[in-house]
């Protein structure tokens, strides 16, 4: 008795196969017909300000906004820079054991003028970036106006 022939593993051959080019030209073609297009770059459904691309970038925007105006308000009144100051000295006794590096590179520039406090709080640098983060002028501005300013940036 002779043995049968062994079956090949995968899938049974049908007939010539395709080239690469024809398997993507069919692909494509079978997308099509599904409704999908071909896309090359995204591009936002609504009007999106170019300059603003992210929520990181949206929220780095307003809080320079923020500073801006919390700029503002203190050159007209300088008895408002005791408010950064005392929230400085209250964070600084709610550490318990060592003081955040923060807390001693904004005491540090809150040391400075006003003038080189207020061009480092408005400024585009990546340490004033970083900072506005974990700012202590928080109170300088009604809530009125911060409304004022988070609405100007709602997505």
């Amino acid at each position: 008795m002779s043995p049968q022939p062994r079956a090949s593993r995968g899938r049974p051959r049908k007939g010539k196969p395709m080239t690469a080019a024809e398997r993507m030209r069919a692909y494509r073609q079978r997308r099509r017909a599904a409704g999908y297009r071909i896309v090359s770059q995204w591009r936002p459904s609504g009007s999106i300000d170019p300059w603003i691309s992210s929520d990181h970038q949206r929220l780095d925007a307003r809080s320079l906004a923020l500073h801006c105006r919390i700029a503002r308000k203190i050159e007209e009144r300088r008895e408002l820079l005791d408010i950064p100051r005392r929230n400085l000295q209250r964070w600084r006794q709610a550490a318990a054991g060592a003081v955040p590096a923060y807390i001693a590179e904004w005491q540090a520039i809150l040391d400075r003028p006003w003038p080189q406090v207020a061009a480092f709080i408005t400024s585009f640098s990546d340490e004033a970036v970083r900072l506005r983060q974990s700012t202590p002028f928080a109170g300088v501005l009604t809530p009125m106006e911060r409304k004022q300013v988070y609405d100007a940036f709602r997505a």
